[in-house]
C-alpha cells in the first residue's frame, strides 16, 4: 500500500479514537508531507472543517501560496462535494482516495442529498435558494475588471 495512503488512513483512525470524525487527508509535495488535516466538524463548531479543507489551508499556509501546485493530496475517503470543489480551487496535481462515497454513506456520512441538489432547479431545492436580481449586482465583477493589479486565481 502507498505509505501516505496509510498514513491518511492511519490518521482518519486516529481521528475516531480521539472522538472526531473517520476522515483524514495529506498534501505532498516533492516526496514530503506538507499538511495533513483530520475532521474537526464537531470539536471546531464548524461544519467546513472536513479533512480535506484542514490540510489544504494547513499547506496553503506552509507554501504561502493559495494553489497546490504540484502537490497531491491523499485522502481517506472519496472528497465530499464541497472538499471536491475547494479540491478544485486549490489546483493539485493529483487527488487519490482510498475509501468510497459509498463506504462513507454505509457508516451515515451520505452526501447523495447534495449531489442532487447541485443539480436541481433553485425552485426545487430543500433548502430555499432565491435568487434577488439587483440592479448593482455586477458592480463588484466591473471593479475586479477594470482592476490592473489583481491577483487571478
Amino acid at each position: 500500500m502507498n505509505r501516505f495512503m496509510e498514513q491518511a488512513i492511519e490518521l482518519a483512525a486516529a481521528s475516531v479514537r480521539a472522538g472526531g470524525g473517520p476522515f483524514a487527508a495529506l498534501v505532498v509535495k516533492d516526496g514530503s508531507v506538507i499538511a495533513t488535516g483530520v475532521n474537526q466538524v464537531v470539536r471546531a463548531h464548524d461544519p467546513t472543517a472536513h479533512a480535506e479543507i484542514v490540510a489544504i489551508r494547513e499547506a496553503c499556509r506552509a507554501l504561502g501560496d493559495f494553489q497546490l501546485t504540484g502537490c497531491d493530496v491523499y485522502a481517506s475517503c472519496e472528497p465530499c462535494p464541497m472538499c471536491l470543489g475547494a479540491l478544485y480551487w486549490a489546483r493539485p496535481a493529483r487527488i487519490f482516495f482510498a475509501a468510497t462515497r459509498d463506504d462513507a454513506a454505509a457508516a451515515g456520512f451520505d452526501d447523495a442529498l447534495i449531489y442532487r441538489e447541485i443539480l436541481a432547479p433553485l425552485p426545487q431545492r430543500t433548502i430555499p435558494t432565491i435568487h434577488l436580481p439587483h440592479d448593482r449586482a455586477a458592480r463588484p465583477f466591473e471593479e475586479w475588471t477594470a482592476k490592473p493589479d489583481k491577483t487571478r486565481y
